[in-house]
This record gives structure tokens, sequence and C-alpha cells, in this order.
């Protein structure tokens, strides 16, 4: 069988584990910042193609499991960051430039409220904040120039909801992406890239660990939607580690 064939909870527990040449039974820690290279050309290669594990701030075995594991859940492309706020910086920092706009609920964890009507107003990314629940809303506050919708549902600590694919057309609508934050649910409980979502952020703190230890995030969708974001995370450094990749 493919893995696309497996059961969400098969892959849950299956998916990701990359054995190394010892054969064992759980998922390897690799805590290195860097690797050995046998030749003196191929870190060059390396560096080029992003296919091999070159330094831990962009590649690292363990974080890859972990990127595999939630990329499992139908999602073709995932991002591992050191926490949920960094995956949503992440998010804005590589799909976003300045002058472009953002329609966000209103009902959103506070740190995010912060990042989208402080942080980011002063790099020139204006958010519009309406109500999680009206669609009329979310359509009317659209700009020429808006270029994310971002929803959290259920929303921390509100748990409001909101109609992922009713946002999804008003986003295909304007040229624009749609990211939902689903932290509260994870993949088991709701799937927003099957219902048009274009991004999917987890903060690994929440549900996804499930045991209060970690703290991480992640981002997962299109190939060609995610690449921005893991180029800003490769430069900027916002990144998982090795052992919170672990212990997730």
């Amino acid at each position: 069988m493919n893995e696309e064939d497996y059961q969400l909870e098969t892959l849950a527990v299956r998916a990701g584990i990359a054995r190394s040449q010892f054969n064992e039974h759980s998922e390897a820690l690799y805590l290195t910042s860097s690797f050995v290279f046998a030749a003196r050309l191929k870190p060059q290669r390396a560096f080029r193609s992003d296919a091999s594990n070159i330094y831990a701030r962009f590649t690292n075995p363990t974080v890859t499991a972990f990127q595999n594991v939630w990329r499992s859940g139908r999602a073709e492309s995932c991002v591992a960051t050191s926490s949920g706020m960094s995956a949503i910086l992440a998010t804005v920092m590589g799909l976003l430039s300045a002058g472009d706009h953002i329609v966000s609920s209103q009902s959103l964890f506070g740190a995010t409220v912060q990042l989208f009507g402080n942080i980011m107003k002063r790099f020139g990314i204006e958010t519009t904040f309406v109500s999680q629940t009206d669609v009329a809303a979310w359509q009317a506050a659209v700009q020429p120039n808006t270029k994310l919708l971002f929803a959290e549902t259920p929303s921390n600590p509100l748990t409001e909801i909101c109609d992922i694919a009713a946002l999804s057309q008003i986003a295909k609508q304007a040229g624009a992406l749609l990211a939902v934050d689903n932290c509260f649910c994870t993949p088991i409980l709701q799937r927003p890239l099957d219902l048009g979502a274009d991004l999917v952020i987890h903060s690994a703190t929440k549900y996804l660990d499930g045991q209060g230890r970690v703290l991480g995030g992640a981002v997962l969708g299109r190939k060609e939607v995610i690449d921005p974001v893991y180029t800003f995370l490769r430069t900027a450094g916002p990144t998982m580690s090795s052992f919170n990749a672990w212990i997730s």
C-alpha cells in the first residue's frame, strides 16, 4: 500500500519514520548542528539543491520526520517552525510584501492580533479584522491589494468557527490565499485543505503534542505555496529544534 492509502490514525503512528543503519524501533534523535560530507564538492551541490541534510537551521533528519508525519495528513509540503506564532510569522513574511493587505478574523489568539495589528503594520502590511462568523463581512473587507485571508477555527479561546469553504471561494475570487490556524483540531478532527484552504498552520504546543512539553509549529500546503515560507525559515531561522520534533 502507498502512504496515501492509510487512514490518518495509522499515519499518526507510522508516518515519517526513516530508520538509520542501526534499525532503531523509535525515531532517532539527531542533536547536531551540521553534517559531514565525503567530498569537497558535495556541500556545494547540497546547498544548491536543499535535498541533503546540510545545516540544522533548515535541514535536520528528526525535523524532517516531524514534517513528513504532518505532511502525510494529505498535504503536499510542510515546514516546521520553533512555535505556532513563528509559523504564522513565517507564513506572512514568506508570502506577503509591503503594501499587501490581510483580511483576518477578529477572533484570534491574542499574540496573532498583536502580530497582525501592530508588528506587521510597521512593515507596511495592513490588516482588516472582521467577524469570524459573518461571511458577508469577509467579502466586504476584501481590497484590490488583499493577498491573504486568515482564520483560526475553532478560535482560541472563544472556540468560534467559520465557514472554511465559503472563505476559500472569497479568497479565490480575490486572487488571495486562505490560511487556517488549525491548532485546536489537528488533522484528525479537521482538514482545512480538503475544504479549500491553501495553507494550514498548527501549533505543536497545543493538541499536536498534547503533553504540554513542546514549543513548535508547522505550515502545510501545496509546494509552490510553502516554498517561500521555507525560504524565509532558511534565511531567518525560526527553526524547530530536533528535540521538540522528536518528542512531538
